[in-house]
């Protein structure tokens, strides 16, 4: 008889310092067990609720499945950090073992007649329980969720649901360990000389670094990190060198081999439809808008649609302009996709008289960290304190507790900022611990947040400073937006605590939170030279201002075709060649050759490995809600207007679910607004059609 693992405590029991988990105590072999233990624990809390003999209550069902799951909660925070930001073999061999066992376990519990039963009778009567408007929301989100889950299907397609949903998780794991592979597999190393032409020296230094990091001493290396190979892109001054950079950028998922993401997409989109038609559904897009802002694909391609036709106009015009000054160099080649951010640099250091270059020594990543917890500071009356020594799940990983105006603790902050081998592209924030005021097991009433950001910026050589771009500092204050939304939470059930809100709304609180990067009397104090302490110059600061909008045409297209082919894809249903199919779309809308979706369907990782499909419209209808958002502080004359502030912290940042978004939203600015300040800020013409209309 062999004896089960002993079991960590220290995955379940987190007692560093102000409740932290001990990062350093849990290894990569002890997930296995733990996840074990947790699984079934949480099946056994589950049963216990279903099988009560009381009548269910929202005390004795809502709030015990709220509490209920606490071990298995923990575990899977600290391993899905681990998957994302710091992975190897072992844990991406474990994430493909475990993605289905979760499915199957939540669609057990999906399944729970009993459980939905309780459930369901509490549903009925909810107008008689006397439950707050907060109580509401939650016990609309488990029987909406239960609902989603199958609950009312009869048994023998409870099962083939369940069974879709396994294999979705599967696919969704294999997808993105893909995409992190072909990320991982490929590099151009250059030597010093001509290859390095037009490079300027934080591009050298960030290559020079990645290089090290790949036993390249002496050499750069371009990656397919964004914070390397944009710059790359926008700099180089050698076209074959970009070319082949670009190439490899946008084929991460669809290279031959293994890695090969194009059959997973068919797979996913015909099993994401035979989910929608079994919960009655005409296709996936109608189930995945039911509880959101939107509602229906109908509206959200409403917005797109009408953005496209601006977008694509302005595109054409911008493309006219570096095919002038191609011509203008003496060469006659048409604009290809690995030459607009080149040219485009070109054109707005000509026609506003700055360079990416120029700007970037006034963005050290320090002093723009500093902005962001100011800003905070400003809005909300919080302040971020760095701990140091404390040991986190990367060396690179920073502690700040976050206190209020009268010194209490009211959240942890992660700060992971570098790029590396080990972590997925891109930019995210997640929790290890969310907010709420129920008592628990424990004898604890109550949990501050614990929350983190992700980000990708090239690491600096020893010794020297890390530089941004202006997106990535945007970056930075878009991901620390998300992080307030989670810290600043104020309910009592964890359901509906921080970021827990329609997919449409979630984008608001970070989109939001960017405006405040470029507020004059924050990049003066906050955007200074790296090497004199200087401020950047007014001139240089009323340039970047006055070139807001620049390329206002290349970056809509980039995200507005991503975002129609997203819809299409799961209004359509299965296709054969998903290739084919957005090769139709991207033809039908009448891309520019010059320009590609920012991310095409192999790498699209929110669609296919993360929570966006068919929702990636939503940072588009999320921008609609934020720019008329700064726009009330804007008509106050004062970017931190304590009034306006207090109502945005009191009605958007603090109630998380609690509340109907659109509710929320009229709460904070008395009405929905239309897209007309989204458009302005964009740059782009306000037609009739638009005027008016509600997002």
């Amino acid at each position: 008889m062999t004896s089960s693992p002993a079991l960590n405590p220290a995955i379940t029991d987190w007692n560093g310092p102000n409740g932290l988990p001990r990062f350093e105590a849990v290894s990569d072999s002890d997930f296995a067990a733990s996840f074990e233990a947790a699984l079934a624990g949480h099946e056994t809390e589950i049963n216990e609720i279903a099988d009560n003999p009381a009548a269910p209550t929202f005390e004795n069902t809502i709030v015990a499945l709220e509490t209920a799951g606490d071990a298995l909660s923990r575990v899977s925070s600290l391993f899905w950090n681990r998957a994302g930001a710091h992975t190897n073999d072992a844990i991406q061999a474990l994430e493909r073992d475990i993605s289905p066992k979760m499915s199957r376990h939540y669609s057990k519990i999906g399944m729970n007649a009993a459980l939905f039963q309780r459930i369901d009778q509490l549903w009925e009567k909810r107008e008689g329980l006397g439950l707050t408007l907060e109580q509401t929301r939650v016990l609309e989100r488990h029987w909406k969720g239960f609902v989603k889950s199958g609950a009312k299907l009869p048994k023998p397609e409870q099962e083939t649901l369940a069974g879709i949903n396994e294999k979705l998780a599967g696919l969704s794991t294999r997808f993105g360990q893909n995409v992190l592979a072909d990320e991982k597999g490929w590099s151009l190393i250059l030597s010093d000389g001509p290859e390095l032409d037009g490079l300027p020296d934080f591009l050298r230094d960030a290559m020079a670094s990645a290089a090290r990091e790949r036993g390249e001493d002496g050499k750069y290396a371009v990656t397919l990190s964004r914070s390397i190979i944009e710059p790359f892109l926008t700099f180089s001054e050698r076209r074959d060198l970009r070319e082949q950079s670009f190439k490899a950028w946008v084929a991460r998922g669809e290279n031959p081999g293994e890695t090969d993401n194009r059959g997973v997409i068919r797979e996913t989109l015909a099993l994401r439809s035979e989910v929608a038609k079994l919960l009655g559904y005409g296709n996936f897009a109608e189930m995945k808008l039911d509880n959101t802002m939107a509602k229906t694909p109908a509206a959200v391609n409403d917005l797109l649609r009408t953005v496209w036709a601006k977008a694509v106009k302005r595109a054409r015009e911008e493309e006219a302009d570096i095919a002038n000054m191609i011509a203008e160099d003496g060469k006659n080649h048409d604009v290809m996709p690995w030459d607009w951010r080149f040219y485009s640099e070109r054109i707005r250091a000509q026609k506003f008289n700055f360079s990416e270059a120029e700007l970037k020594p006034y963005l050290q990543l320090e002093k723009i960290i500093d902005a962001c917890f100011d800003v905070a500071n400003r809005l909300f009356g919080i302040r971020a304190v760095e701990k140091k020594g404390i040991t986190a799940y990367h060396p690179d990983v920073r502690v700040f507790e976050i206190r209020d105006a009268g010194n209490t603790l009211i959240a942890l902050f992660l700060g992971d900022y570098f790029a590396r081998s080990s972590k997925r592209s891109g930019a995210w924030m997640s929790a290890f611990q969310s907010q709420h005021k129920l008592p628990l097991k424990n004898g604890k009433t109550g949990e501050i947040p614990i929350i983190y950001n992700v980000c990708n910026f090239a690491k600096p050589a020893e010794g020297k400073l890390a530089l941004l771009s202006l997106d990535d500092a945007r970056t930075l204050f878009h991901e620390f937006g998300h992080a307030l939304h989670g810290m600043l939470s104020d309910v009592t059930y964890p359901s509906v605590s921080g970021t827990s809100v329609s997919r449409d709304f979630v984008e608001l609180p970070s989109q939001l939170y960017e405006h405040w990067l470029t507020v004059p009397a924050i990049l003066k104090q906050y955007a200074v030279h790296f090497e004199t302490g200087e401020a950047m110059p007014q001139a240089l600061l009323d340039k970047v201002l006055a070139a807001r909008t620049f390329n206002a045409g290349f970056n809509t297209v980039e995200f507005t075709s991503s975002a129609i082919v997203d819809m299409e894809f799961h209004t359509r249903g299965p296709v054969d060649d998903p290739m084919a199919v957005q090769a139709e779309i991207l033809g039908e809308l009448g891309i520019p050759e010059s320009l590609v979706m920012r991310h095409a369907s192999p790498h699209f990782q929110h669609i296919f490995a993360g929570g966006y499909s068919a929702g990636y419209y939503s940072y588009m209808w999320s921008e609609v809600l934020d720019a008329d958002a700064f726009a009330a502080f804007e008509e106050t004359g004062d970017a931190f207007n304590t009034a306006m502030a207090q109502k945005l912290k009191d009605h958007i940042y603090s109630v998380g679910g609690s509340i109907d978004p659109e509710d929320a939203y009229k709460a904070f600015r008395g009405k929905l607004p239309s897209p007309d300040a989204m458009l302005a800020k964009k740059g782009l013409a306000i037609t009739e059609e638009l005027a008016g209309s509600d997002a």
